[in-house]
């Protein structure tokens, strides 16, 4: 008798990445740059989001996805501080975003009116980092407060992002923090992604995040125009 192993979670990602292959699609024919926002919970993914939108409120039109277990408590908040629309995706215990749940969610934006929309993902940074849901940016927030090892004990998720966001850099002095430490874990995994300091509370450092994200923007325009072209 032979024993036949089916590979589940392996068809479940294929599944999952040509629906996160279709919502690119969207996002770039609309021209709309969309970032996957991944981190712990109390890192202060919503809190980048907020400073995010009073930074770029009369320049850019921001739309959000919010992911969480339940409530829709940081879709009223982003909605409230300016976001132009917001939808609430509630997975019911499930600890992250799918490309199918981003998909419907997108059936409910009006993609045409937004420059920018951010996919807040569940808080955690294990699952998050296997599941792609159609963003062209990986950002994976970090903050100070929750110590320097996060890259060692979450390598996947750290490796694979596009970009990453230090926060809470004012609690730097007050938190048992190494910087070194960190940048060093990090570029053993990816020597490629900028590492931007913040701190969402003081806005020390957010020019710097400003810029890299209006960069990221512009850029998918020129590769848009020269694709159509």
């Amino acid at each position: 008798m032979t024993v036949h192993t089916i590979h589940v979670f392996k068809n479940v990602l294929a599944g999952n990445d040509e629906v996160a292959a279709r919502n690119r699609v969207r996002f770039n024919e609309a021209g709309v740059l969309a970032i996957n926002v991944i981190a712990s919970p109390g890192a202060g993914k919503t809190s980048l989001i907020v400073r995010t939108l009073a930074a770029l409120r009369d320049r850019t039109n921001i739309g959000v996805i919010e992911g969480d277990i339940a409530g829709s408590i940081d879709a009223e908040k982003v909605l409230a501080c300016g976001a132009r629309s917001a939808i609430q995706i509630n997975t019911s215990g499930g600890c992250h975003l799918e490309a199918g749940m981003v998909q419907q969610a997108l059936d409910a934006l009006d993609l045409q009116q937004l420059d920018i929309v951010f996919i807040e993902n569940v808080g955690n940074l294990v699952c998050p980092a296997h599941w792609a849901l159609g963003e062209q940016i990986r950002l994976c927030l970090s903050s100070t407060a929750e110590g320097h090892d996060k890259p060692i004990k979450y390598p996947d998720v750290f490796a694979g992002s596009d970009a990453i966001v230090l926060n809470k850099i004012d609690l730097i002095d007050l938190v048992d923090f190494d910087r070194a430490a960190f940048y060093e874990s990090v570029r053993a995994l990816n020597r490629q992604a900028p590492i931007i300091e913040v701190s969402c509370r003081s806005a020390a450092g957010f020019a710097l995040w400003i810029d890299w994200l209006l960069a990221q923007r512009a850029a998918l325009r020129i590769d848009m125009h020269e694709t159509v072209r």
